[in-house]
């Protein structure tokens, strides 16, 4: 499909085209495009006006919702050495630093940016304030309840976050403990997310549906026509959160089998919730025709089924042609400015979403799926 026929598609309505066949776009114009949404965001990075919903958090680097996008740059910064120079220069403006909050997870993420930075220009510097930040959440571990009880009625927040009581945080935290382990060979640090991982699993995962609640507020949570609201981006952090993981874990690592069998499965689950347009519905379990288009959980599970098929968890046959679709589906998303839309904005359910609606944290989904795709559609032209 042309870039031309994208961009009108992206400006209409990204649900208009359905795709027939599973063709492999050709490495180049993956990552033409992946570099297209990346220097989009880096050009309008302080450009608020571009997301006029997002909360004042965004304005800070070391938050979440932009540490999203810059772990994704050390990516593709793998694959195109230019894109290092931005990181590196922010994580010295920054002097390394994580945020603010002692426990809380969203606030750890940016540190597997300063992790890569450490072995790729940045030096010891760059290291230090993670193993300080993590040396005292592990000598001052938390063990409250994982029930969300929120600190007061109809917030969003809860004393639960001390700890992983919500899903997205199995993208945010255990990975970059893991990669913080393999950088300093201190075990600690992977023994603490190994096991704070099961605890979250066994209270969110639900293995009859094998997909997440988002926290304990939705375990009863039904639609009109009573189906289980599990969200798609809430799943798509669990599904990217274990891809990050799964690259860093050893093979013969004894604690890999369960983080394998888990993806296998939810996976398994999720390839069977795509839509003939390719993009995954918000609500995963509402399949209903006419459900909008939502990019950054489809960019999440087209970056794993990607990967998981690059890797051998994922059989071909099944997994390559939706990761294509997913593939084909965010690229629509894509304004013809650079900017991805349909990105749900800041939350913790399904929601209303726009053409124009963006978020780094959509931006560093996309550029994930896109290095992922890129090294799928690399080795496949090699065969």
């Amino acid at each position: 499909m042309s870039l031309t026929l994208l961009a009108l598609a992206a400006t209409a309505s990204p649900t208009a085209i359905v795709e027939t066949r599973a063709a492999m776009p050709q490495p180049a114009a993956i990552l033409a495009e992946t570099r297209r949404v990346a220097d989009w965001q880096l050009a309008n990075r302080t450009n608020w006006a571009t997301m006029p919903a997002a909360r004042p958090s965004v304005r800070n680097p070391r938050d979440w919702q932009q540490a999203t996008f810059w772990i994704s740059i050390t990516d593709l910064a793998q694959r195109d050495r230019r894109y290092a120079a931005p990181l590196l220069d922010l994580g010295r403006e920054l002097h390394w630093k994580l945020g603010d909050n002692v426990f809380h997870a969203d606030d750890q993420l940016i540190a597997q940016a300063w992790i890569w930075s450490a072995r790729n220009g940045g030096g010891a510097a760059a290291l230090a304030p993670a193993r300080a930040y993590f040396d005292n959440v592990l000598a001052n571990r938390p063990t409250g309840s994982l029930e969300f009880i929120p600190t007061a009625p109809g917030k969003g927040t809860s004393k639960c976050t001390d700890r992983w009581c919500w899903c997205d945080a199995l993208f945010m935290a255990p990975p970059t403990l893991l990669r913080l382990a393999k950088a300093t060979g201190d075990q600690r640090y992977a023994d603490f997310a190994h096991e704070e991982f099961k605890a979250t699993t066994d209270y969110l995962y639900d293995p009859v549906e094998k997909l997440y609640f988002r926290d304990s507020r939705f375990f009863e949570v039904r639609d009109a026509k009573g189906r289980k609201q599990f969200w798609s981006r809430g799943n798509g952090w669990v599904m990217g959160g274990l891809v990050r993981m799964l690259q860093v874990m050893d093979r013969k690592d004894p604690k890999r089998p369960y983080y394998e069998k888990l993806f296998r499965d939810m996976a398994g689950k999720l390839v069977t919730l795509q839509k003939a347009d390719g993009y995954w519905p918000a609500s995963l379990l509402d399949g209903d025709p006419g459900t909008p288009p939502e990019s950054s959980g489809t960019a999440f599970y087209t970056y794993a089924f990607a990967w998981g098929v690059d890797a051998g968890l994922l059989d071909r046959a099944t997994y390559q042609p939706a990761a294509i679709k997913g593939w084909n589906a965010v690229v629509r998303a894509v304004q013809p400015d650079g900017m991805l839309g349909w990105v749900q904005q800041v939350g913790d359910r399904p929601d209303s979403v726009s053409a124009r609606e963006t978020q780094f944290y959509g931006s560093g989904a996309f550029i994930l799926a896109g290095t992922a795709m890129y090294d799928l559609a690399r080795k496949g032209t090699k065969r």
